[in-house]
């Protein structure tokens, strides 16, 4: 039988004595509920609960490969599309670092090609105009630039080696440290 049930005081670890009045279990010991110092200039506001959320099995985005056919036609398109030189040039892969993430290409086409149903979003701050400039580039349409709620709005193109490039305005996305 468990010595506390949720929402009772738990004694501080490392003490049997009085419990601290900041520490409650929520009955599982990854929720555990705590109060924390929030603000030393408001004192009024000084403690603020949050939750210890489990992480998750994976980390997040790291690449987005896409195969192409002519490995130096697409890194010259992708330099000047991305407005910068690849961190990664060999024969056989060439990477690009895009805000913290990976645009690979690759010239082996034993994986398959082209549009598969998966779409690799890269965050833009103006996807009509982003859209406008990769057309102007020699992508061609693949999906018109729409809002998709929330201010969010979405598009994507064929690049000239028959991938589909997806853009993404999303004000309310940031990247957690």
């Amino acid at each position: 039988m468990p010595r506390h049930t949720p929402g009772q005081l738990a004694p501080p670890i490392g003490r049997q004595s009085k419990p601290f009045r900041h520490e409650r279990y929520s009955g599982n010991s990854c929720f555990k509920l705590r109060t924390q110092p929030w603000s030393r200039q408001n004192p009024k506001s000084r403690y603020m609960t949050s939750k210890i959320r489990p992480r998750s099995h994976f980390l997040g985005l790291r690449t987005a490969k896409y195969v192409v056919s002519d490995l130096e036609r697409a890194k010259a398109w992708y330099s000047s599309v991305l407005g910068i030189e690849p961190y990664f040039d060999e024969p056989f892969y060439v990477g690009f670092s895009v805000g913290g993430f990976e645009l690979g290409l690759d010239p082996d086409a034993s994986g398959g090609k082209g549009a598969g149903g998966s779409v690799a979003y890269w965050g833009v701050t103006n996807a009509d105009s982003a859209y406008a400039r990769l057309i102007s580039l020699g992508a061609t349409e693949h999906e018109a630039v729409r809002d998709v709620g929330g201010d969010i709005r979405i598009g994507s193109v064929i690049d000239p080696f028959g991938n589909v490039l997806g853009i993404i305005d999303n004000p309310g996305f940031r990247i957690d440290p």
